[in-house]
């Protein structure tokens, strides 16, 4: 049995070792705890600037409410882009705050990947040593092992080791799997991370963008009014009347063009989603007759919602870009500004106006709850918020349209029938207000 003593001798020595090893591993496991912790009172201080900012951004939007219910005016107008920007500012000081608490919480999961391989990397070998040892124990000849000088229960001693170096084994081969797939969900966590954090370097490059426009448009208002209120309030009377003169041509011009609505090809309601995160409807859609709504002359062709500058606003269901523009190039303040025009393909269309930023291009697919643009105060507007209006999908297209209101412009923009217009409320989600 001198080999069997021998075996024990070397487990002896292999268990010293490997607990020499628990201990040198201590101070890094240590180690490591500190910095996470560090790391996570980061990531904590970072919430509390989020949630910081986000009161502030509270109080400029109800600033910007107060404004709204006031009487148009000059001073008015600017304290409204003044506001703007400030919370167009804080907007982006929030990104800021995320990239970096992002950026954290990646360094933090690297830290724990780290971690898990050297715990993959520790099991292996032990369980490498202890498999060897079990080989071992195995290719002994039993029959010289009972013929030996040894007595019976230090066979059955050897026996008992070889059964707890099983049973080791089998913990082993569970822990390295619970690593392993730990390590895995921490992976993809951390690859989710990153992609947030490309996410987030975009918006902020669109925040910054928008402020640019939210300065541009201060200075070409003052340059136009020369900072007085009469001059503003001329200004007004001349958009107002030419929005009303195309308002007009178009109503006109699309009642003369003929469709035949197939209901067959509608889809059931509640098929789209909110193209925002926070909803609230400011008009509705048409008027109302026997219960319905219903687009005629001199009604709203769509739905208005309450949206500040800069509001991320979402395709409402699965589709392509028909059509994107801007009309106030052509004719300024009296359509729908910056626009977007959507196929979904579920047999509606979709018109998205008075965006500041446009995301999209004609032609892209796009998927339900992807940002298309962000909301504005473009094109006929008396202060910012999102227009969408629905239609049967065949029935809309981008044309052009001669205006009498702008003489010698000629507009490109969505134009349907109107009996092709469909109320957007049927098609959403249920709304409480």
């Amino acid at each position: 049995m001198k080999l069997y003593h021998d075996y024990k001798k070397q487990f002896e020595n292999i268990f010293f070792v490997f607990f020499l090893g628990i201990l040198l591993i201590i101070p890094i496991v240590f180690s490591y705890a500190q910095t996470a912790d560090e790391i996570n009172t980061k990531i904590s201080q970072r919430n509390t600037d989020i949630s910081k900012l986000e009161e502030e951004i509270r109080q400029y939007q109800n600033q910007l409410d107060n404004l709204g219910k006031q009487k148009n005016s000059l001073n008015g107008s600017i304290q409204q882009l003044d506001i703007t920007r400030k919370k167009l500012n804080a907007d982006i000081s929030i990104t800021e705050t995320k990239i970096d608490k992002t950026n954290l919480k990646i360094k933090e999961l690297s830290l724990q990947i780290n971690d898990k391989q050297k715990n993959i990397t520790s099991n292996v070998d032990a369980l490498t040593s202890n498999i060897k040892k079990i080989n071992e124990i195995e290719e002994n000849d039993v029959v010289a092992t009972l013929l030996s000088e040894d007595t019976f229960t230090n066979v059955w001693n050897d026996i008992d080791n070889m059964s707890s170096v099983g049973k080791m084994i089998k913990n082993l081969n569970i822990e390295l799997r619970q690593i392993k797939s730990s390590l895995e969900d921490t992976r993809v966590e951390t690859t989710n991370a990153k992609k947030e954090l490309v996410s987030l370097r975009l918006k902020l490059a669109d925040q910054k963008k928008i402020v640019d426009q939210n300065t541009s448009e201060k200075k070409k208002l003052l340059a136009q009014t020369k900072n007085n209120e009469s001059n503003y309030q001329k200004l007004l009377k001349d958009r107002i009347a030419k929005k009303d003169a195309f308002e007009k041509e178009l109503r006109d011009y699309e009642s003369q063009l003929k469709y035949i609505l197939d209901p067959s090809k509608l889809p059931n309601g509640g098929v789209l989603s909110w193209p925002l995160d926070n909803i609230y409807v400011t008009q509705f859609f048409g008027k109302t007759e026997a219960g319905k709504r219903l687009y005629a002359n001199g009604t709203h062709n769509g739905t208005d919602f309450r949206a500040a500058i800069g509001t991320p606003v979402k395709a409402m269901a699965d589709g392509v870009v028909a059509g994107t523009g801007n009309t106030d190039i052509q004719c300024p303040g009296v359509s729908f500004g910056k626009f977007v025009l959507i196929k979904y393909n579920n047999g509606l269309a979709s018109t998205f106006g008075h965006f500041s930023l446009i995301k999209v291009n004609i032609g892209d697919k796009v998927s339900r709850g992807q940002i298309v643009g962000y909301s504005g105060n473009t094109g006929y507007s008396t202060g910012p918020h999102l227009h969408v209006s629905i239609y049967a999908k065949d029935a809309v297209d981008l044309k052009t349209l001669p205006s009498k209101s702008c003489p010698g412009r000629v507009l490109t923009q969505p134009i349907a029938p109107v009996n092709a217009y469909l109320d957007p409320m049927y098609y959403l989600p249920p709304y409480n207000k």
